[in-house]
């Protein structure tokens, strides 16, 4: 027989998960009446041995409490192939997310390159899903939600696009859309497409932080005809807006948007 210190020092397990297994009857030392103290024989270390190996799986206490009044191999069967679909599926979901850690990865290059610079780039094709009447239409955000790569399914704005149109005097009107973003083997497309070969492309800083509540607008449009008139290109009036990455400095967010502005060709 084995006190409960010699077992977890044999096993590598600390008293805290010994005891914690006796809680949950995965494993049953006895008792020594005179001291109080726990015994384990062969058996009981061959129990926690087991449970070990089942954790090791990953499979939680509770189906391990399960597997234990296991009446034939099938039974365990079954509960390895739950496990594994569940396993696969955690993979699935942690492709995704590394895909998005890699995309925001990507925006954030895109703000320490282009921050306040006009370039030339193509606007890569873009489905869109939906419309809202404005920004602040929160009722409307369903859509958003339907339609979003969110891993949560929760409402955040990276699937919106602020569509300008505008002309030497200044914004003629406006629009919110909600879009996707199309992979090369996409074959589901339904909504319309939007896509630009070439565009006056920027990255702005907007927000709190650096602007209070200052509207922006104005200023912006200015930069961008000054820059088209400066290089001879000619815009076709319209431009299209999304949040790359918003973060805070002293409580107050700092949003930094990309902007396209199609060139006529």
């Amino acid at each position: 027989m084995y006190t409960i210190g010699q077992v977890g020092n044999f096993l590598g397990v600390s008293r805290e998960t010994l005891k914690y297994y006796e809680e949950k009857e995965l494993v049953k030392p006895k008792y020594d009446n005179e001291n109080g103290y726990r015994k384990y024989n062969a058996y009981d270390i061959h129990d926690v041995i087991t449970t070990n190996f089942y954790r090791e799986l990953d499979i939680e206490i509770k189906k391990i409490q399960e597997i234990r009044q296991c009446k034939s191999v099938d039974d365990l069967e079954f509960l390895l192939v739950e496990q594994e679909a569940k396993i696969l599926e955690e993979l699935a979901y942690k492709k995704r997310l590394l895909k998005k850690i890699n995309s925001v990865k990507e925006d954030y290059c895109k703000i320490k390159e282009h921050l306040g610079e006009f370039t030339v780039k193509e606007m890569e094709p873009i489905e869109v899903k939906g419309e809202l009447t404005e920004y602040a239409a929160y009722d409307e955000y369903e859509i958003i939600r339907n339609s979003t790569d969110s891993l949560k399914k929760a409402v955040t704005l990276t699937s919106a696009r602020r569509v300008i149109h505008f002309d030497e005097e200044g914004i003629k009107k406006e629009r919110f859309i909600v879009v996707r973003e199309i992979e090369d083997t996409d074959n589901s497309l339904k909504g319309e497409v939007l896509s630009h070969s070439k565009c006056i492309y920027t990255v702005i800083e907007d927000g709190r932080f650096v602007n209070g509540e200052k509207n922006i607008d104005h200023e912006v449009g200015q930069s961008l005809l000054k820059v088209a008139q400066e290089k001879g290109y000619k815009l076709i009036g319209t431009a299209y807006i999304n949040i790359l990455l918003t973060t805070y400095e002293n409580g107050l967010e700092r949003v930094f948007l990309e902007m396209y502005a199609p060139i006529k060709q």
